[in-house]
């Protein structure tokens, strides 16, 4: 899963029109941003196995990120750093951390074995990767529904519908570079931490171009 999780941000975005769209962007993939800083330092380890269909990642050493328990905190934890920095309402922080939350909820649904009940406990994934088409479909598909959910919701605040299809077109553009760019086989080292970290951030800071001021004029 990796566009696909950019949906639950723009399911947010849908439902709270006050959470910045950045920080919903962010907030969908903290989980993979924190994961990417671990593996640059050497806390958490993965390696590439080109010979795995779909995903070719082998992630088998993420506690601190991808544990349930793991998650349930950085959760906890962004929707009070954005109520304490952003002074958002309590819901809108709420959701925030919702969105963060999600991020376990939708890998369950992709990854092979690998996410953590506990901190060195059973590991659980339906490995929805496994059937790469299937797995395109449905991170395709919650695009798509949740696009045009957010791009309803603009509509509904008489806000311009191109930022938000611009954003998801390049979302679809930044997936298909993605599958067209494997990995080499081998350990996951800080070099491609610091790439993926750096993706995020763009993706985040394009984003907040969705939120600049502009709406649609009333036909008189």
């Amino acid at each position: 899963m990796f566009v696909g999780h950019y949906a639950a941000a723009m399911a947010a975005k849908a439902i709270e029109p006050k959470a910045p769209m950045w920080t919903l962007a962010a907030a969908s993939q903290l989980i993979d941003i924190g994961w990417s800083a671990f593996i640059i330092t050497g806390v958490e380890h993965a390696r590439v196995d080109p010979a795995l269909p779909g995903s070719t990642l082998v992630l088998y050493d993420m506690p601190w990120t991808h544990s349930l328990p793991a998650v349930l905190v950085w959760s906890i934890a962004a929707a009070l750093l954005v109520k304490l920095l952003l002074r958002l309402p309590w819901w809108a922080s709420t959701v925030v951390g919702l969105t963060v939350f999600s991020h376990w909820v939708l890998d369950y649904l992709v990854h092979r074995p690998d996410l953590q009940l506990w901190p060195g406990g059973e590991s659980v994934g339906l490995a929805l990767w496994n059937y790469p088409v299937p797995e395109q479909a449905v991170e395709m598909g919650l695009l798509a529904v949740c696009g045009a959910v957010w791009v309803a919701s603009r509509k509904a605040l008489g806000r311009f519908a191109w930022p938000a299809i611009g954003f998801i077109a390049f979302l679809v553009v930044l997936q298909i570079v993605a599958m067209l760019s494997p990995q080499p086989a081998g350990e996951l080292g800080p070099e491609s931490g610091v790439t993926i970290l750096v993706i995020y951030v763009v993706v985040a800071a394009i984003a907040a171009l969705t939120d600049l001021r502009g709406k649609r004029k009333e036909a008189s």
